[in-house]
């Protein structure tokens, strides 16, 4: 069974960073797309960064681009996102995924998400 670990949430202040990593097991992470959601509240849930598990390439969503990383682990079957510059409208659960899909289109599994929020 498999099973998408999220850790590194908390409550920060805006301009600060935070790594979110996300501790996969259950499945090989090396034919799997990497992927980071977000939903806050009232909103849908949206994708935010994806590294395809099949060229490496990188996609992020406009309101992070330039600010997030996203990274892979394959030695740990793991990966993480590194949160830079943040932001309160980036207050939200973060959701990690894994897709069987070269690019991130449908997610097969998901982490159960954690709270991320940013507060003055």
């Amino acid at each position: 069974q498999a099973q998408l670990v999220e850790s590194g949430g908390g409550l920060v202040q805006p301009g600060d960073s935070l790594r979110l990593s996300c501790a996969v097991s259950g499945l090989n992470l090396k034919v799997y797309t990497s992927a980071w959601y977000r939903q806050a509240p009232g909103n849908q849930r949206e994708l935010i960064a994806c590294k395809s598990y099949r060229d490496g390439k990188t996609v992020y969503s406009d309101s992070v681009k330039g600010r997030f990383t996203i990274s892979r682990d394959n030695a740990n079957n793991a990966f993480n996102l590194e949160m830079n510059s943040l932001r309160l409208e980036d207050t939200a659960v973060y959701f990690c995924a894994a897709d069987p899909y070269p690019r991130c289109t449908r997610p097969d599994y998901w982490g159960q998400g954690i709270q991320v929020t940013v507060s003055s």
